[in-house]
């Protein structure tokens, strides 16, 4: 760490570069904090570090200090004022990047501010940012006072966090126990159709996309509770059934257990009426008397 903070362009910090906590979106608590710089000037600087691939102007990771950031932004924004363009800064070097970044989820532990889904995300942020290894290390670490159990839970959430990328509308929503529902799917091989799913959902909203994901969701736990040892394998012949047929592009095609039996799915710009009048015919020419 630096003796002493130095002034670091706001532009040329990530601040999303690792996850937070989201009472940072407190407006009230904004507004406080900014006619406190605006009047007294900025009392604590913030932390950041130097990102290992600089994205063009962006070479700085901020750790902590994300409302800080927001304010100079605004102030900024509201006077144009020079003297908020960059902000003091504690840059963390390698070797102290990672307790820094331990001491932030600890803060934000005691605070309870993170949703499952974020617990997890950190993880992964932390290590696709060089800091660890392995998610697996990344959580040891930053939850190393967790029990054994929370911390199995954390690696499940991370991996979830790793897989769902982009498709999930709102995943901090998730409770911890869809959160794992979620991943325990991802972990008995329905990625792909879980992937699949959210994509062509409509409307978008989280609710929306998570009762279409039910039935994968049911189907899974009852098929490991049938058969436990089914955990984990693949889809296809001699495993689990599959689940999602893509015949050709803009088509998927996926079954889909019901309370009062099975559905099938149509789904892409190819399920057309007239398809669904072809595999009529041939439903019915299956069942047809011989």
């Amino acid at each position: 760490m630096t003796d002493a903070p130095i002034l670091i362009p706001v532009a040329s910090i990530d601040d999303a570069a690792l996850t937070r906590d989201r009472a940072m979106i407190d407006p009230e608590a904004l507004t406080e904090l900014q006619l406190s710089v605006a009047a007294s000037g900025l009392r604590m600087p913030v932390e950041v570090f130097e990102l290992a691939e600089p994205d063009g102007a962006i070479t700085h990771g901020l750790i902590s200090g994300f409302r800080r950031v927001a304010v100079f932004r605004k102030l900024h924004e509201l006077s144009k004022q020079d003297k908020y363009l960059s902000i003091p800064a504690f840059v963390r070097r390698p070797a102290s990047v990672t307790a820094a970044v331990v001491a932030m989820v600890e803060e934000n532990e005691i605070r309870a501010a993170l949703s499952p889904y974020e617990r997890g995300r950190i993880a992964v942020t932390a290590t696709e940012q060089g800091l660890f290894g392995t998610i697996e290390e990344a959580v040891d670490t930053l939850y190393s006072t967790a029990t054994k159990q929370k911390r199995a839970r954390l690696r499940m959430l991370a991996r979830l966090a790793e897989e769902i990328g982009g498709e999930m509308t709102d995943p901090e929503s998730l409770s911890q126990a869809r959160a794992l529902r979620l991943a325990r799917a991802f972990q008995s091989g329905l990625g792909d159709l879980i992937r699949a799913t959210l994509e062509e959902t409509t409307p978008r909203d989280h609710e929306s996309q998570w009762r279409a994901l039910v039935p994968i969701l049911d189907e899974a736990e009852a098929s490991v509770r049938d058969d436990p040892a089914m955990t984990g394998r693949g889809g296809g012949r001699g495993g689990r059934p599959r689940r999602t047929l893509r015949p050709r592009h803009g088509l998927v095609i996926r079954r889909e257990v019901a309370r009062d039996g099975w559905i099938l799915r149509f789904s892409g710009r190819e399920a057309t009426s007239m398809l669904l009048d072809a595999v009529f015919d041939e439903i019915e020419g299956m069942f047809a008397p011989r």
